[in-house]
């Protein structure tokens, strides 16, 4: 989810409603398919054979040269468009593997998802190196869902890589962001109006389902993060006797879900960056952004009111109001000391900007701003937002969103104009055809969060774990980041997941780990 990794950081309010909620867990596929289309329809798309080839698609594909180097396979595989209608139009899903490493202990497909929504999966088997037991037992499949990448994709025309900005200061501003998310709206429809209803989650699950039959699969397992535990989640729902061990890390809650999904991280957000602030003052003589935390934050908060002022100098960008939370936002998915060590430099150069220095742009922020100005680089959130859009309607009452900002103004002056502000969904063309999923399974699956995560927050992590009555959650203790397993480089968090994904064994009740074990 970011916003850029479902964040994409790695971004609706009403409860989920819809779906097969109090239904029996064993059966509620065949159901899902019954109701749809049909299984006699699906049983074309369950019977084909992938072709495997290179995944290379030319000499600039450095993720397919990577894949090739490692030794992964890529194939595409059909699915319909519309699973009401299995005989009609039809795209293509890729994806990539890289077998498991030691055959003759192979156990299954491990299918994993690194978020978004719009992140492309097709590099996801590369984790393997950092989980060689894992990788040893499994086939590591990558995919690329619907419309994202090399899957069809639905190509938005945009000059930013996000639509993640704050309302900035005042009614006017607000204004302003409502007319940038309109155009971005209308970018996404030429071309693509008959796919746009098609881009939902729901039917993302569906098309893993195809992709365990096609590999002729019995269940799938599946790692998922950020977004990718909401799509994890709504294929435990709609086929759960196919879900092998799933594991759900950094979990959005799926009460919130939506176009709206950043509206209740703005105190999460908030205290991370309370958290570097103190990493940031013991280093003051480093960096010199304030000597206490109270002083650093007094540092982060002239920078956003100079840019709202008058926008900021960096070279050849202007940075203001609308740019600076989400900037601050983006930084925050890490909380390793080389992370936070760049963030302080990058909040020096802002901060000298706000004087009225001249300074050149970072070279750690050259990236982000080239995305954000000209949408240059990822095309995460462009691809996320039509499944934003498929997923939930937004609303459409654009005071609401401007009294719900007012209203926070005062408790989250600083994150909650952005994180509460409205995106093109409020504008879409296409409403969704099909209610949200509402979750409540008891599939025996494994949640991981860290305690601290500024992008999908505790409570929503809980939130996640409670509906979904099988699961075992592990908590990263003190940690301010997004994504725990593998990224975080905790041994006890790492340990307990492998030992779940290698030898099934879920923890008897839910687990702390101290973070003592970080690498």
């Amino acid at each position: 989810m970011r916003a850029r990794k479902i964040v994409t950081a790695v971004a609706a309010s009403a409860t989920l409603m819809a779906g097969m909620a109090g239904m029996a867990v064993t059966g509620q596929a065949s159901a899902d398919v019954r109701r749809d289309s049909g299984t006699d329809a699906l049983a074309t798309f369950h019977r084909q054979t992938p072709t495997w080839h290179r995944c290379a698609t030319g000499p600039a594909d450095d993720a397919g040269a990577a894949l090739d180097a490692a030794g992964a396979q890529c194939a595409e595989v059909t699915v319909p468009l519309d699973y009401r209608r299995p005989r009609g139009r039809t795209v293509s899903v890729a994806i990539s593997r890289i077998k498991a490493a030691d055959p003759g202990a192979r156990r299954g497909v491990l299918l994993i998802n690194p978020g978004g929504p719009g992140g492309s999966g097709l590099r996801q088997p590369l984790l393997g190196r950092l989980m060689p037991a894992v990788a040893a037992r499994y086939d590591l499949i990558g995919m690329d869902p619907r419309f994202v990448g090399r899957s069809t994709p639905i190509r938005c025309r945009w000059t930013t890589d996000t639509p993640t900005r704050s309302a900035g200061p005042t009614r006017r501003t607000f204004a302003e962001s409502a007319t940038l998310m309109k155009e971005l709206a209308a970018g996404c429809v030429q071309g693509n109006r008959d796919l746009l209803p098609h881009a939902s989650t729901r039917n993302t699950a569906r098309d893993m389902d195809v992709i365990r039959a096609a590999l002729g699969e019995p269940r799938l397992s599946y790692l998922g993060y950020s977004y990718g535990t909401y799509l994890g989640a709504v294929y435990a729902q709609l086929f759960g006797d196919r879900a092998d061990r799933f594991v759900l890390d950094s979990a959005v809650d799926p009460d919130v879900y939506g176009p709206d999904l950043l509206s209740a991280t703005g105190p999460a957000i908030d205290a991370a960056l309370r958290h570097w602030a103190s990493w940031a003052a013991a280093r003051d003589s480093e960096y010199g952004l304030g000597a206490t935390e109270a002083d650093v934050l007094a540092t982060v908060e002239r920078v956003n009111r100079a840019a709202a002022h008058r926008p900021l100098r960096v070279g050849g960008y202007r940075i203001d109001a609308h740019h600076v939370p989400y900037l601050l936002f983006i930084r925050l998915y890490d909380d390793s000391a080389e992370a936070y060590a760049s963030f302080a430099a990058e909040v020096r150069t802002l901060a000298r900007a706000a004087r009225g220095d001249a300074v050149t742009v970072p070279a750690s922020l050259k990236e982000t701003l080239d995305g954000l100005f000209t949408g240059s680089g990822s095309a995460e959130d462009r691809a996320g937002t039509p499944i934003l859009c498929a997923d939930r309607a937004a609303s459409r009452d654009l005071e609401s969103y401007y009294r719900d900002i007012q209203a926070h103004r005062a408790d989250e002056p600083l994150f909650g104009p952005m994180t509460r502000n409205l995106g093109p969904c409020s504008f879409w063309p296409a409403a969704p055809v099909e209610a949200p999923t509402a979750l409540g399974n008891d599939v025996p699956l494994l949640v991981v969060g860290a305690e601290g995560d500024p992008v999908t927050p505790f409570p929503g992590q809980r939130s996640m774990h409670r509906a979904l009555t099988g699961s075992r959650m592990i908590t990263l203790r003190g940690a301010y980041r997004h994504g725990a397993y593998l990224a975080a480089g905790d041994a006890c968090v790492n340990a307990t997941v492998n030992r779940y994904l290698v030898d099934g064994v879920l923890p008897a009740e839910d687990t702390t780990c101290d973070g003592t074990g970080r690498g």
